[in-house]
């Protein structure tokens, strides 16, 4: 049967890509999954293809989800999120695609990404791609080197062919278009500000820390990501000393082994989105000096939580209008961000200040129904009468 034969009727057909899903844990993961879950109540038909253990079909939270086996080592060993398919992908994203009304492809600098290009191609299927994030400045120059070859041979192309490119900021929708895209838009991500709100009351923050076995009696501040350098992890542990007036709670997986033994630095480890949320509502100040990722989720996620965000002054802000007395947005410097956290860790009335601006801009700029309405409007222009 021909791929026009496949697709067409009342019902629009999209077919997500993503190197990941949950449970995985991480930040495209979330978008993918509120993108479906937000399509699929909108009347779309929406099927997921991921990685997997082992390649197998199920129905998660009523989306169709298709893992087709890989091995996951450089992620477990190197910290570097790069699942290698087994040579099945191929075929069972082109027999998806030719299903599909629109694809939809989550950053190109991965094998289901590539396999997912090249299958639009074959099908004629139009394929739409959201860039995440730019070139990674890594401290392996090994790392570095493979990521620029990745995008000279496939990720270029990818962004070149796709319909329409999507970016979450400024500086990545510099990094598409200096790579040849046709069509570059701003979206920002949703945010569940339902899921992340700010504690009730000092109760309720009582209570959360009592869970995460965090202590009572000190200021919190917050990083939430994997324990990677383009986090900036590391910045915080060496900005922290226990003079400083606050202690630092790390949450995500990765290498703990600097944490250990540090004074007044608590590691939650992985947590499910739900604990997640419930460590935003038991802290007082969210920071993440992370570097090149523009408005990443967790900070908006922290916004939505209301807590004061601390964070690296990167181009990619420019998009969002943010107030910059009302957000930290400081150069990559341990002794600039420590400084910027001990004047948190002094004043509570500006912390409430911050507080009070975070949560108002989440609740203006995060809608995910306003996202969701945007891409469907876009895939319609693509299907066609």
């Amino acid at each position: 049967m021909s791929a026009s034969r496949q697709r067409g009727g009342g019902r629009l057909h999209v077919l997500l890509v993503s190197h990941y899903y949950p449970p995985h844990i991480g930040g495209i993961e979330i978008v993918v999954r509120r993108e479906a879950e937000g399509l699929l109540a909108a009347g779309a038909e929406v099927t997921v293809l991921t990685s997997g253990d082992r390649s197998s079909v199920c129905v998660q939270d009523g989306v169709r989800v298709v893992r087709v086996a890989a091995w996951n080592a450089a992620e477990r060993r190197a910290g570097m999120p790069f699942p290698l398919f087994s040579p099945a992908l191929l075929p069972v994203v082109v027999r998806l695609a030719r299903r599909a009304d629109v694809i939809h492809v989550h950053d190109c600098l991965y094998l289901s990404s590539w396999a997912a290009g090249l299958a639009a191609r074959l099908t004629r299927t139009p394929y739409v791609l959201t860039q995440h994030v730019a070139v990674v400045d890594h401290p392996s120059r090994l790392v570095r080197a493979v990521e620029q070859l990745l995008y000279a041979l496939a990720g270029k192309s990818l962004l070149r062919h796709a319909r329409t490119v999507f970016t979450l900021n400024a500086s990545v929708g510099a990094f598409v278009r200096a790579c040849g895209a046709r069509d570059q838009r701003h979206l920002a991500n949703g945010t569940d500000t339902m899921l992340f709100c700010p504690a009730a009351d000092e109760e309720e923050r009582r209570l959360l820390r009592r869970r995460l076995g965090l202590p009572s009696d000190r200021l919190l501040v917050l990083f939430v990501g994997r324990l990677v350098a383009k986090k900036g992890y590391d910045l915080l542990l060496a900005s922290h000393s226990p003079e400083a007036g606050y202690d630092l709670v790390l949450c995500g997986d990765g290498d703990a082994r600097p944490l250990a033994g540090r004074p007044g630095v608590h590691h939650l480890g992985g947590l499910s989105p739900a604990e997640v949320a419930g460590a935003y509502r038991a802290c007082d100040v969210f920071a993440l000096p992370s570097t090149r990722e523009g408005f990443p989720l967790s900070v908006q996620e922290a916004m939505a939580s209301g807590l004061p965000v601390v964070t690296t002054d990167d181009p990619g802000y420019a998009p969002y209008g943010l107030d910059r007395t009302q957000v930290s947005l400081l150069p990559r410097e341990p002794s600039v961000l420590a400084g910027q956290l001990r004047e948190l860790a002094a004043d509570p009335q500006r912390r409430a200040r911050m507080a009070g601006y975070s949560r108002a801009y989440a609740e203006r700029a995060f809608a995910w129904d306003e996202h969701v309405r945007t891409l469907l409007a876009h895939y319609s222009g693509l299907r066609g009468p």
